[in-house]
């Protein structure tokens, strides 16, 4: 990995125009980054850590950035400490558009995101969970970036009637069709990889999930003519692998768990196949409370977490087959209880759907819980060293 990374940073290439540059690089408008089709490698300084995976399966807690900016990730550390936890993802971009620390990324700077920052000790944090052997991951929200849009309206969604468009709770989105969105996530994910973070990890990869009739106000007015949504999906998440496994670390992607069980692109830009072909990791996010009534021939799907996760898992599963190489599949599963009706989701709950994973042979996978609060009695009371991105 050393030796790869060294490799990578030893590779300039020059752009055949300014549009090809990082930002924060040359004096060039951010509003005009890159023109599809055209990579540009760059040379990076070495990480403050070794970043290289180790040999043990994933076993990770979502950690939200005000729970790792504060005294709640004491308590966390201890819980990994006695439990089969190694790793958290932590969010370096949350769907707010504010970020964990103080960026040096110009247009994080410009547009005010280093201003809503989590935490101003992010290296001695990631000190901790090195000190613990607890594998740090970086999550990093693409698409749902309402700072962003609200500051670079030509790279936002707009409306049909003027302005920015927004979705059902009233927050603005980024355009998927345009490439700077993506190359933004990126240059934060390079930050993060030299920071520290062995693997980083985007999520809202896709286009707003909204009806029909709300999508029919939103202009996205990057895309070009006959361009899909799936085609800028594919577009987008090449950019990102393409940058990141230069770095070294593994590139891993969070999407819908239904994208494993339908044909079609859900109407988000989501296909199965586009993802496993590209990435280190795929995370489906399998919660047993975002399927609907019937599925699997469920009455109601969220009183069933082991028949759901596994179901979901088995046709994940079925679909990479056909690949020689493919991404490792690592479930998101559910650590929290959704709506008034039961079941809540105790340790009886999220045992069951890890139960349904290792059955299939998945022996990796993250606790999603948005407080970042979980109960000891759902975790295994031992764990291993380090870790790794990629085995299953």
């Amino acid at each position: 990995m050393k030796l790869a990374r060294l490799a990578c940073a030893l590779l300039l290439w020059a752009a055949t125009t300014s549009r090809g540059l990082f930002a924060q690089q040359l004096p060039v408008s951010p509003d005009s980054m890159l023109l599809r089709g055209v990579e540009l490698r760059y040379v990076l300084p070495e990480p403050l850590f070794d970043n290289s995976p180790a040999a043990q399966p994933v076993k990770a807690l979502y950690v939200n950035a005000w729970a790792f900016g504060s005294s709640k990730l004491a308590q966390l550390v201890r819980l990994a400490d006695s439990t089969e936890i190694n790793a958290f993802v932590v969010d370096v971009k949350d769907d707010t558009g504010c970020l964990l620390y103080p960026s040096e990324v110009k247009v994080a700077q410009d547009i005010g995101a280093t201003r809503c920052v989590r935490t101003r000790d992010v290296q001695s944090r990631l000190d901790t969970l090195r000190a613990h052997d607890i594998y740090p991951i970086a999550r990093i929200v693409v698409a749902k970036d309402p700072l962003l849009a609200e500051h670079r309206p030509k790279w936002s969604v707009q409306h049909t009637d003027g302005g920015l468009w927004r979705d059902r709770i009233g927050s603005a989105w980024v355009d998927a069709y345009n490439d700077s969105v993506w190359i933004y996530a990126a240059q934060l994910a390079e930050e993060a990889v030299r920071l520290g973070f062995a693997e980083v990890q985007f999520d809202y990869v896709r286009f707003p999930d909204e009806p029909k009739e709300a999508m029919a106000l939103a202009i996205f007015a990057a895309r070009r003519r006959g361009e899909t949504q799936r085609a800028g999906v594919q577009a987008g998440i090449a950019i990102l692998a393409n940058r990141i496994q230069q770095l070294g670390v593994p590139v891993t992607f969070d999407i819908f768990g239904l994208t494993a069980a339908t044909t079609g692109d859900l109407g988000i830009g989501q296909v199965w196949e586009d993802f496993i072909t590209v990435a280190d990791v795929v995370l489906p996010m399998v919660y047993p409370s975002h399927y609907y009534r019937g599925s699997y021939g469920l009455a109601w799907p969220n009183a069933e977490p082991y028949r759901v996760v596994r179901n979901a898992l088995r046709e994940a599963i079925e679909r990479s087959r056909p690949f020689a190489k493919s991404a490792t599949i690592r479930p998101y599963l559910q650590a929290f209880t959704l709506g008034r009706r039961k079941p809540r989701y105790t340790p009886h709950e999220i045992r069951e759907q890890i139960r349904a994973a290792e059955e299939l042979g998945i022996t990796t996978w993250v606790l999603w819980n948005p407080r970042s609060v979980y109960q000891r009695d759902s975790l295994r009371p031992y764990r291993g060293s380090t870790v790794t991105g990629g085995a299953q």
